[in-house]
């Protein structure tokens, strides 16, 4: 793989006889960021959950704000990996600065979480768990297609997010959001169908331990493999690709977020003490910059110390990035930047202790349960009325409910039973936190509707 390639700025699907671009002071990966700041998908981030579901306190994060900051972090690694990489390959430098790779990392960061459910990773299992052991378990016989099949029984945020930005968002034209390819290649955390009866050693590597897109999509990431000349792994038409080099620090940036902030998060809720919070970051913030904070209360502590350990983590990041480039370009590195910088067995430690005290805290699992009753029902309730509905025998309750589908999907229902319970799926995994459980309660009758007008 090369960076003449891999800094693709043409677009999926895009006419590329047609020269109409509008000169406006942006680069190409400037306006991926700005077409996915303004898409609905997006702003829905802002209800949907990131540890805490449907927290009570304003404080902490929601997949919106943790984007964000996702694509702050990545942004920061990315404009200091690439002025090295400018310097170390000067045929690059009459296109491309370093910020450039700045600019892809921020975008394709920015759309890391878009394809998420409502009520986190627990909404993810929610959807698999439908189809394995719940009433979706009656469509296996109707799907011949084992990778098909694979798709719903291990549903996947990260496939979601692809089909999103390339399908569902401006969903009248070929290739949704049209994103670049570079940005498009950048987010596929996991390059591969969700299938591979290969053996190649990647395989067995946790950098490719999930999936990236669906049967749907496989096609267009296709196109974007092949536009951006990542690598191509085991040839016989298996869908599975070296990643993206720029992907491995969206990841990084991802992992630096979660562990650090949603430490933050539990201490601010009282989850974690003081004491236990300042122990956990400390070993991240080079020593004589700990004497800053003395005559601040215990929040602005941790805020500083927070900070600066971000600051440290970016240029770990960034370094080990710069000692891996070689490898990544070969499709030789099968680890994760965390796991191979000095301050990973801290990261670690931190991610135990968050497992024990924030993310098995009883209101963060009482709520996921939840989830799994919520979007289990729902996608029960509105899959067997669309199903009726395309079969043309609809009993009358199933005819109201699929009237609250969008239009979209009911103008006109797919013949492929696979297609239509990914409709029903990009519906209910769409939702936000609140809106599934009101319309829960609403089609059930826990509750009657305000007259008010949701989404």
């Amino acid at each position: 793989m090369n960076w003449n390639r891999l800094l693709n700025n043409t677009r999926l699907l895009a006419d590329t006889t047609l020269s109409n671009k509008v000169i406006d002071g942006r680069s190409e990966f400037q306006k991926d960021f700005d077409r996915i700041v303004f898409s609905p998908a997006f702003r829905r981030l802002q209800d949907k959950t990131q540890v805490f579901p449907l927290p009570e306190s304003d404080f902490v994060h929601t997949r919106l704000t943790h984007s964000l900051e996702v694509s702050c972090v990545g942004r920061s690694i990315g404009n200091l990996v690439g002025e090295t990489i400018v310097e170390r390959h000067p045929d690059l430098k009459s296109r491309f600065t370093k910020f450039h790779f700045g600019e892809i990392v921020a975008a394709a960061c920015l759309a890391h979480d878009i394809g998420n459910p409502p009520f986190g990773h627990s909404g993810e299992d929610a959807i698999a768990e439908y189809f394995i052991s719940g009433n979706g378990r009656e469509f296996q016989a109707k799907i011949n297609d084992e990778k098909k099949w694979n798709d719903l029984t291990k549903f996947e945020g990260n496939a979601e997010g692809f089909r999103i930005i390339t399908r569902l968002q401006n969903p009248r034209v070929k290739g949704g959001l049209r994103l670049t390819h570079s940005t498009l290649a950048a987010v596929t955390k996991y390059p591969r169908e969700s299938l591979i009866d290969g053996s190649h050693s990647l395989l067995k590597s946790k950098v490719y331990k999930k999936y990236g897109f669906f049967q749907t999509e496989k096609e267009l990431f296709k196109i974007v493999a092949n536009e951006c000349s990542l690598k191509h792994i085991n040839e016989n038409n298996h869908f599975i690709w070296c990643r993206h080099p720029l992907a491995y620090i969206v990841e990084a940036a991802d992992d630096i977020c979660y562990r650090i902030m949603d430490l933050e998060d539990g201490f601010r809720l009282g989850l974690i003490s003081f004491k236990e919070t300042e122990e956990l970051l400390q070993p991240l913030v080079t020593a004589s910059k700990i004497n800053y904070y003395d005559e601040k209360d215990e929040k602005d502590k941790v805020g500083y110390l927070r900070a600066v350990a971000i600051r440290e983590l970016v240029t770990e990041i960034a370094n080990a990035f710069l000692c891996e480039e070689k490898n990544m370009l070969e499709g030789k590195f099968e680890s994760d930047l965390i796991s191979v910088i000095n301050s990973g067995q801290v990261l670690k430690t931190i991610k135990d202790v968050s497992v024990e005290k924030i993310y098995n805290y009883r209101s963060v699992v009482e709520r996921e349960v939840a989830g799994y009753k919520v979007l289990g029902g729902l996608l029960d309730t509105f899959t067997h009325a669309y199903n009726e509905a395309y079969i043309g025998n609809i009993s009358n309750r199933n005819r109201t409910i699929f009237n609250l589908l969008p239009k979209r999907i009911t103008d006109e229902i797919p013949d492929d039973i696979y297609k239509r319970l990914l409709w029903i799926i990009d519906f209910v995994s769409g939702m936000t936190d609140s809106f599934a459980v009101s319309l829960f309660r609403k089609i059930n009758g826990i509750s009657l509707p305000s007259g008010r007008v949701t989404e």
